[in-house]
């Protein structure tokens, strides 16, 4: 007879319909490698016509690098005691961006102002977690608060080279996108006589931006770069999605941009072209036909990249979909933009799962995948490439087919399905009309493996 607590909570499960149950003892089908960074020897052995581009981005982010480092260093060379880290927190909610417009030139606004000019680093980015409605930066303080994963374990992928120098300057999260943002209002709400200081540090964040673009087109999650995944070609939270809008702005002006000079917004719209050419590029392509896109890639091959410690190499469907959405709102889309759209698509319709929820089922198990008839449509966060079936990465870097296999602390702490490529289909119908598939991007994908 099952013991009376097992029993309960079987029955509880499968009263819930559930679709799998916590294994007995978790099922591993691989691990999952880490990413390689940028460096002079990778760099050496691509074909020559690349090499020159790559060398010079190398050469660019090294500089960038010293010269972070030199200005901090020159700033506590004249102190006696070193400041401390900045304090970590909400860095996004601390910069509204949906204020009224006389808002912005208000004491709350520009002391949030404030803080942002000076964190800014030498290189012209900003670090992430950071909220900025406190007081300025010290002399000789960080340009960065502690972003030390507390899960950090030895040979985790997280693990900074140095602690004391990690982010600096970032993209992960909206940072630097949202100080630049933020300060485009407020040059917008104040007269040109007061605006000086925050457009100077807007146009460097800019020209921050356009230093950082990979030669595809892609960007970084850190720059100067890090090493590790930090140095992929980074679509996770839909980093290059943001920059590629904000550039966008900057090129026409429009959202708070007038300011910005002739010359720098051709550069914006030069790069924000070359950014649709990367994200094309590395648009994964299942059957012979354009599919999804992964989280992440390694920069000098397109391959896709795994991130953290249980982010794979994969199919990613959330930012898959926040990619599609940003191609149909493309107002003269050519080809090659109309091909993914309808690609991505289909791809989306053969992945999505019907019919089930992902929720907290108990304090004992934690969230599940569970039978739930009439549920909003659903998908899992990441499709093995080959088998087009979902995957589920472990803090021990151990990748697992079934969600259920995983640690509590990582089931219950990652968005491992959402609802989120929901947005890409509803408005692709309408988009659809306007561009309907050529007859490459026609052919039938059939029903996934089983």
């Amino acid at each position: 007879m099952l013991p009376t607590l097992f029993a309960s909570r079987l029955a509880y499960l499968l009263c819930l319909g559930a679709l799998v149950l916590p294994s007995a003892k978790a099922t591993t089908i691989g691990q999952i490698q880490p990413a390689q960074a940028i460096t002079a020897q990778r760099i050496a052995a691509l074909p020559a016509a690349q090499a020159v581009a790559w060398q010079q981005y190398l050469a660019r982010s090294q500089a960038a690098m010293t010269q972070d480092k030199a200005v901090l260093a020159q700033e506590r060379a004249a102190l006696t005691d070193t400041p401390p880290q900045p304090d970590g927190g909400a860095s996004e909610k601390s910069m509204p961006l949906d204020r009224d417009t006389h808002w912005y030139a208000s004491a709350p606004a520009l002391a949030v102002a404030a803080n942002i000019l000076s964190f800014q680093t030498p290189a012209g980015g900003w670090g992430k977690n950071q909220p900025r409605n406190t007081p300025p930066r010290r002399l000789g303080q960080a340009y960065v608060s502690n972003n030390r994963s507390k899960f950090l374990a030895p040979g985790d992928f997280d693990t900074p080279e140095n602690e004391g120098w990690s982010y600096v300057g970032t993209i992960d999260n909206d940072a630097t996108i949202t100080e630049i943002r933020f300060l485009a209002k407020v040059i917008q709400a104040l007269a040109p006589e007061q605006s000086a200081p925050y457009r100077d540090s807007a146009l460097q964040g800019l020209r921050y931006l356009l230093a950082a673009q990979f030669p595809h087109g892609g960007w970084p999650q850190v720059w100067p770069l890090q090493g590790g995944y930090h140095d992929a070609y980074t679509v996770n939270d839909n980093a290059v999605v943001a920059v590629t809008e904000l550039l966008f702005d900057a090129a026409a002006g429009s959202q708070g941009f007038a300011f910005v000079p002739e010359a720098l917004r051709q550069q914006a719209q030069a790069a924000s072209w070359r950014a649709i050419d990367g994200l094309l590029a590395s648009q994964l392509r299942i059957q012979g036909q354009p599919a999804l896109w992964a989280q992440q890639y390694d920069a000098l091959t397109l391959e896709p990249s795994s991130a953290r410690n249980y982010e794979p190499a994969a199919l990613c469907s959330a930012e898959s979909a926040a990619i599609l959405v940003f191609l149909m709102r493309l107002p003269q889309p050519d080809a090659r933009v109309v091909q993914a759209v309808h690609g991505g698509v289909a791809m989306l319709r053969r992945l999505a799962i019907e019919g089930k929820a992902w929720r907290k089922v108990s304090e004992l198990d934690g969230r599940l995948l569970v039978s739930a008839p009439g549920a909003p449509t659903l998908w899992a966060r990441y499709y093995d490439i080959e088998r087009l079936q979902p995957v589920f990465g472990d803090r021990d870097k151990s990748l697992h087919d079934n969600v259920a296999d995983i640690s509590l602390e990582r089931r219950n702490g990652y968005a491992w399905y959402s609802t989120i490529p929901n947005k890409a289909l509803q408005a692709y119908d309408a988009w659809a009309a306007r561009h309907p598939a050529q007859p490459a991007a026609d052919k039938a994908l059939g029903a996934p493996p089983h």
